[in-house]
């Protein structure tokens, strides 16, 4: 039984990849550095944003880490979403999908609210969970905390994203987890983490 659901948002609801990438190769230019590839930077999506730029530029200290995630931030709030979209098929399977709804994301609770609002997606959330409190998927807190906001027992939540880290974070809390085949997520990577569901449309998620 299913009687709640988790969404992870960029990759899974949204594709952001063109803003977000637009955002940390300006914030990367901004502080004098050379700025990775498209391809390098999608692989990060729904990743925190220090862990990425640690990554991308080994030995970087917390100062100039911290330089560039507000570097980012600033870029990507001022894009304005303007090369984001919804996912064919989202909008409508939201509407139709039973049950209670939270998001389960590395963006802010804030941010993510306005975001949902600006594609016409909030109306269908009951709660909005982000991950302001520093704790980012696969570790479950943000999951448990939606799950408890919603009221729902753990075991029939579903969280729905399209990264190995949704679906480890959901198998944690104890959920059922469904991975999606349109997102950013490496497949082989996101198979091997074992997901309960595996859709290739969004419509597929009325069936499960």
């Amino acid at each position: 039984m299913i009687t709640a659901y988790l969404f992870d948002i960029d990759g899974t609801l949204l594709d952001s990849a063109a803003d977000i990438a637009a955002a940390v190769a300006a914030a990367c230019r901004q502080d004098g550095r050379e700025a990775p590839a498209l391809s390098a930077i999608t692989r990060y999506v729904g990743r925190p944003l220090a862990e990425m730029f640690a990554d991308f530029y080994p030995s970087t200290s917390s100062e100039d880490l911290a330089r560039l995630s507000a570097f980012y931030r600033e870029y990507y709030h001022a894009r304005d979403h303007g090369s984001t979209r919804v996912y064919p098929g989202v909008t409508a399977m939201l509407g139709a999908l039973p049950g209670r709804k939270s998001t389960a994301t590395t963006k802010h609770s804030a941010t993510t609210a306005a975001v949902l609002e600006r594609f016409g997606l909030r109306q269908y959330f009951d709660h909005i969970q982000g991950s302001e409190n520093g704790r980012y998927k696969p570790d479950p807190t943000n999951l448990l905390a939606a799950a408890a906001a919603l009221r729902a027992p753990v075991g029939e939540c579903l969280m729905v994203g399209d990264t190995p880290a949704d679906v480890e974070a959901g198998l944690r809390a104890g959920m059922q987890t469904c991975a999606v085949a349109w997102g950013y997520g490496d497949r082989e990577a996101v198979q091997r983490a074992g997901p309960d569901y595996w859709i290739e449309r969004p419509e597929e998620l009325l069936r499960l």
